[in-house]
């Protein structure tokens, strides 16, 4: 047991290392084309966000914008490599933004383990809460930095995340829905009592059945070969946050529509074929991964990556579908 525990101990440290090697190149000066590196000033000091302008961008047109949020110890090239956002923004002829969430020390590089970038998401957790980081100001002040530069649709403004990035992307759903659209979080929890976004904001959720970071009935995060709970506070089941913004948009209790297909099961609340709307989609199987995506861990940590979707597909179609509508959830 001792010697499987030591094992173990030094492929976790191993995997950290593949994973702080790859943050280092992602935060060097060595851009992937059409992506640069954006900074400005803030009540709690400069920040930054990474932004891809595709080549068929027309600065005088009004272009979408998505927000993809990194996940805990990740950065904004960290996300892009992982989603594929960057190459369906080519695709699709819109702008995506890849913010940079803060760390302990601002005055070192990120690091997952020692100066990890998380984002205060309203749980409490993390650096980002003891230093009481206005993370939902900062994605506010980045959109009107972006919107200086280019004509951004003010009713196509998305926000995505993953994992400590998706608790954050409810955060922003909730306290800036004046502002977004619709949402999509990716394995990542709510942890507003209440959310009570002030216009209505369209939500898709995706996440793994074998998550064992987010599980589904609720609980302390484990990794996925066991061991010790992460710690932090126990997480709500995924139901009971869907639940809570089934009633804070208004939407029915029951689905609307339920199917089950090759591993992934859908359901859908709305009002017929009226806005908004959420879609609840989870993947049988599926660990803590970005789904489709490139995965960034080994699946002895996080669970096995499956295949049935690609996340950012399904996303964007959900995106394309949902502009923002003006009226209040009142």
């Amino acid at each position: 047991m001792k010697r499987r525990t030591i094992l173990l101990a030094a492929l976790l440290l191993f995997a950290m290392a593949m994973l702080w090697s790859r943050t280092r190149a992602a935060i060097s000066d060595e851009l992937p084309p059409r992506h640069s590196r954006q900074k400005f000033a803030t009540s709690q000091g400069d920040r930054e966000y990474v932004i891809h302008i595709p080549a068929s961008c027309d600065k005088l047109k009004p272009t979408p914008l998505v927000i993809m949020l990194h996940g805990f110890g990740g950065t904004g090239l960290t996300a892009a490599r992982e989603t594929g956002w960057s190459a369906k923004a080519e695709r699709e002829s819109f702008i995506v933004a890849y913010p940079e969430a803060t760390r302990p020390d601002k005055s070192s590089p990120p690091h997952f383990r020692r100066n990890p970038q998380a984002w205060n998401d309203g749980s409490g957790r993390f650096h980002a809460a003891a230093q009481n980081i206005d993370d939902v100001a900062f994605i506010d002040a980045m959109i009107n930095s972006i919107e200086s530069g280019f004509a951004i649709d003010p009713n196509r403004i998305f926000v995505t995340g993953f994992s400590n990035g998706a608790s954050m992307t409810f955060r922003v759903g909730a306290e800036l829905s004046h502002r977004i659209a619709a949402i999509a979080p990716v394995a990542g929890t709510c942890w507003l009592e209440q959310p009570e976004p002030s216009h209505l904001v369209s939500l898709c959720y995706i996440t793994g059945t074998a998550d064992s970071l987010n599980p589904l009935d609720g609980g302390y995060p484990k990794l996925a070969f066991g061991g010790r709970e992460q710690g932090g506070r126990p997480k709500p089941a995924v139901q009971v946050f869907i639940d809570q913004w089934v009633r804070a948009l208004r939407l029915p209790e029951k689905p609307h529509r339920e199917e089950t297909l090759n591993g992934l099961q859908k359901r859908v609340y709305r009002h017929g074929s009226q806005q908004p709307e959420i879609v609840f989609i989870t993947v049988a199987g599926h660990g803590h991964h970005w789904p489709g995506g490139e995965r960034q861990l080994p699946e002895f940590l996080l669970g096995k990556s499956g295949s049935q979707l690609n996340a950012t597909d399904i996303i964007w179609d959900f995106f394309k579908s949902h502009p923002r509508t003006a009226v209040s959830p009142e």
